[in-house]
């Protein structure tokens, strides 16, 4: 966490966009704690608020957008290879495809707020091919709550 806080006094926003779109692409990095790291830095002055806001929310929907198109362009390609070497079946594949087309936008708003469950959401999303516009509103909805959230806790606290 010293490193991230580093690049964050050293970069400012440029770093929190970029460290929240890699870790929203399933990079190791977490994210919740860089938030409220970034929320205090608001706090004590090194940072703006509303310039803070934007890069948090666009890093996490550009991470998300990402994971999105890889799931959408070569994940279930790789999920049927892969699914031959855990025995996973092609129903399993249809009943995904079939609770996210049930709870697609609940799922994906409640998702961002889950840890762990936010990483994998774009990637079932783009396997179950949803579309992009829906995907995006529904994206765009909860990575501005979670970043207003957390960016708030932060400053707070």
């Amino acid at each position: 966490m010293t490193f991230i806080d580093q690049l964050i006094e050293n970069y400012g926003y440029t770093a929190i966009f970029i460290i929240l779109a890699l870790g929203l692409f399933s990079l190791p990095i977490p994210d919740e704690l860089m938030v409220l790291l970034v929320g205090y830095f608001t706090k004590i002055g090194l940072l703006h608020y509303s310039f803070s806001l934007l890069a948090v929310f666009s890093g996490s929907l550009i991470g998300m957008l990402v994971s999105y198109v890889l799931g959408n362009k070569i994940g279930r390609p790789l999920l049927d290879r892969l699914g031959k070497w855990f025995r996973l079946s092609r129903k399993w594949n249809s009943n995904v495809a079939n609770w996210i087309e049930k709870y697609g936008a609940p799922a994906i708003i409640v998702s961002y707020f889950i840890p762990g469950m936010r990483h994998v959401a774009g990637y079932l999303c783009g396997m179950s091919y949803i579309s992009l516009k829906k995907y995006m509103l529904y994206a765009g909805i909860s990575a501005f709550l979670w970043s207003l959230l957390f960016l708030t806790i932060g400053r707070i606290f």
